[in-house]
């Protein structure tokens, strides 16, 4: 254990950082649909106010999903130290993907035991938003005539694009550089590893078109999925493999993302679904229409124009060998990747945090999937940005999930260290 007052601070504090933990694990903002945003914002701000916070709760009308029944709420919390300088801001997101099947705990229960507090979101990443929040208030205490200004915010909709959170923050100027210098996301990369981006992303629906015919006579008609069949077979011949050997510099986890990846997300072919209380048959008709959702995942040193008429010359290809093969490609979704420099300023800060916490030098990492940093880099235009937290990513969205409390005890004494180093201690 470091011998440093902040840090003996945050250890102190550590039943405290438990609780703080659970209470966010028992608001259940499960996203979709995106119960409870306004609830938990209120917590959060009614928990910062007293040490000086001026809290801003801010609800991003208009966006994906929002509506007055289930509005997307975002609050930002921001501490003004004794003179201007730098600011240093945690952005942690609110929203919790689904139960699922599988648990044995209570989900939104936050229970503790062996050390580890169970519940949905407890890793990912409600725990690094608690740790965030100690280590803000632990060093405000201890040096509360800092220079500069400390941040938090708690933002919507990360599990489903952050487009009612840190994407609308962004387009009203919170992460504008200059308001805002360095930027830490609790995600849970583990406590030993910086993360300093992600990959990129193209989602695509891919629909071919056939004739609808009698199942009886299916040479009077053209199916659909046999031409999407066609589709499948040639990407698993040389499309897949083709793939594979594109190799990327960034230092990717696991190895396995180290290359271009492309997910075949859905399939469906003909008639839509009977519905459950359905007892009969469905009608023999040969398909006219298969849609298929693709999740392409893109290097740094790929362009997006490049991936996009790549899938388009494979399905060119297709339309060349088959009679009467007709398709459309529609872009659902698309992210640039992004990588921090790592000689920017948070990295060097929270590097020298983690040597003196752990007794060793971080493992330097980047996401396979996209997080909001995204949205702090392409729209806020603030390169100074990392993930940095508690949990170990592959319980993530896993029955039972679970975050360890050394591990965010020793999370938030790294993020106060660094608030130290960063607004210049004491100032």
């Amino acid at each position: 254990m470091p011998d440093n007052p902040l840090c003996d601070a945050v250890t102190a504090r550590t039943q405290e950082l438990i609780a703080l933990t659970q209470d966010l694990i028992r608001i259940p903002t499960l996203n979709p649909p995106g119960d409870n945003y306004l609830e938990i914002c209120e917590f959060i701000a009614a928990r910062l106010a007293p040490r000086g916070f001026d809290t801003k709760p801010m609800r991003a009308h208009g966006a994906p999903g929002d509506s007055d029944v289930y509005p997307r709420w975002n609050l930002v919390a921001r501490r003004e130290g004794r003179a201007a300088g730098a600011c240093v801001h945690f952005n942690s997101h609110i929203d919790v993907v689904e139960v699922g099947k599988g648990w044995t705990v209570d989900p939104f229960g936050g229970l503790l035991r062996d050390g580890r507090v169970y519940g949905r979101g407890s890793c990912d990443m409600k725990g690094g938003l608690a740790a965030s929040i100690i280590a803000a208030e632990v060093f405000v205490d201890l040096h509360p005539n800092f220079v500069g200004a400390v941040e938090i915010s708690a933002t919507a909709d990360e599990e489903t694009g952050g487009y009612g959170g840190v994407a609308y923050l962004a387009e009203q100027g919170i992460f504008a550089p200059g308001r805002v210098d360095h930027v830490i996301i609790p995600e849970p990369l583990n406590k030993d590893r910086i993360c300093l981006g992600h990959r990129g992303v193209w989602w695509a629906e891919v629909e071919t078109h056939g004739r609808v015919g009698h199942g009886a006579m299916p040479f009077l008609g053209d199916s659909a999925v046999r031409h999407m069949g066609a589709v499948l077979a040639e990407m698993e011949a040389r499309f897949f493999p083709a793939l594979a050997e594109k190799r990327t510099a960034m230092p990717v986890v696991p190895a396995g993302a180290r290359q271009s990846t492309l997910n075949i997300n859905s399939i469906h072919g003909g008639q839509d679904e009977l519905p459950p209380d359905f007892t009969g048959f469905p009608a023999p008709v040969v398909p006219d229409s298969c849609r298929m959702i693709i999740d392409r995942r893109f290097l740094i040193e790929e362009d997006l124009d490049t991936v996009k008429v790549e899938f388009t010359q494979m399905m060119e290809k297709v339309k060349a060998q088959r009679t009467g093969f007709r398709y459309d490609i529609r872009d659902m979704h698309q992210v640039q990747p992004t990588m921090t420099a790592q000689d920017a300023p948070v990295v060097g800060a929270v590097t020298r945090a983690v040597e003196n916490v752990l007794g060793a030098g971080p493992e330097y990492v980047v996401s396979p999937g996209t997080y909001d940093q995204k949205h702090i880099d392409r729209i806020g235009k603030l390169k100074n940005c990392i993930a940095y937290g508690p949990g170990i990513l592959d319980l993530a969205h896993q029955p039972d999930e679970w975050v360890g409390v050394q591990d965010m005890v020793q999370s938030a004494q790294v993020m106060a260290l660094s608030l130290a180093e960063l607004l210049g201690g004491q100032g």
